[in-house]
């Protein structure tokens, strides 16, 4: 880990992330074996159904009380327990690196705590960092030591660049091999939100959505004439900020934000606010597990 940043969290944090397990809605099949049920019928130890057998079975698997009763061969079927590939989709284009506490550094550590509770299930995690440039990406890390590179690539993630939201979801989807729970973190202020998010869902994830923003944006205390300067290079715009038009911007704020969650609501999507200015800690314990993300 680099040595010339704070860690990410304190150990007492870790500590209680150990004691959390990511929950999905829904069974899907991993590759390799961890701690996850499967759909598919494996070896473990508990028990999940019988099937007649049938020529080029493993007699082993035979359930040999049952042909004691039935008179019929049967082989005990058990549940399979495989990692998934956990999905950590960052947004560290120029708005995100903005607002104190600062948007991208709460994406980060959301993030980094989502992906150490799967790498305790021994589940498999990427990340992808979705601003434009030179792919951004941890191809895949597992088990508790994949911790130190998830960190480490969450750290040094660059803010500050453009990006076209719904054109690295294409591109992201068009590229994943397997599916499974995706984590997006962003603040959402891209006018093709509505499609990038369309475009996920073309696949079967299970996303959750941590749409993030800074107290500055909820709640902005300012008074005057003021530029407004586009983080990403856009246009600049002149107003002038008295109480009727800071009524406005929150009735306009609280309808997109309702908008946001009416989108995700119609398509299987858990969307989740966060407020910078709430710690990340409760945060992710608290949260989290209200929405059924963690428990």
């Amino acid at each position: 880990m680099t040595t010339t940043q704070a860690p990410l969290f304190a150990p007492t944090f870790l500590r209680k992330l150990d004691r959390l397990a990511l929950l999905t809605r829904r069974a899907m099949a991993g590759e390799m074996q961890g701690e996850r049920r499967s759909p598919r019928r494996g070896s473990s130890v508990e028990f999940a159904d019988f099937r007649p057998y049938a020529r080029g079975d493993d007699i082993r698997q035979i359930d040999w009380n049952l042909y004691a009763r039935m008179e019929r061969f049967f082989l005990k079927l058990m549940v399979a327990e495989e990692e998934l590939t956990i999905h950590l989709l960052l947004d560290n284009t120029g708005s995100m690196d903005w607002g104190e506490p600062n948007k991208l550094m709460y994406a980060r550590r959301v993030a980094a705590a989502f992906g150490y509770i799967a790498l305790s299930s021994l589940d498999r995690v990427t990340v992808t960092a979705l601003a434009a440039g030179p792919a951004q990406q941890l191809p895949g890390v597992r088990g508790k030591r994949g911790a130190f590179p998830l960190f480490d690539f969450l750290q040094n993630v660059p803010g500050g660049a453009g990006g076209n939201l719904q054109a690295t979801a294409k591109r992201y989807v068009q590229a994943a091999r397997n599916t499974g729970p995706l984590l997006l973190c962003s603040d959402l202020l891209d006018p093709e939100w509505k499609e990038a998010l369309r475009t996920l869902s073309t696949r079967p994830f299970e996303i959750t959505l941590v749409h993030i923003l800074a107290p500055q944006e909820l709640r902005p205390d300012i008074d005057g004439d003021f530029r407004l300067l586009d983080a990403e290079g856009g246009a600049s715009l002149e107003i002038t900020a008295d109480l009727e038009v800071l009524r406005q911007y929150d009735e306009h704020l609280r309808e997109w934000r309702a908008e946001i969650e009416q989108f995700c609501s119609g398509r299987g999507i858990n969307y989740i606010f966060a407020d910078t200015s709430v710690p990340v800690e409760d945060f992710v314990l608290a949260n989290l597990r209200q929405r059924g993300v963690v428990r």
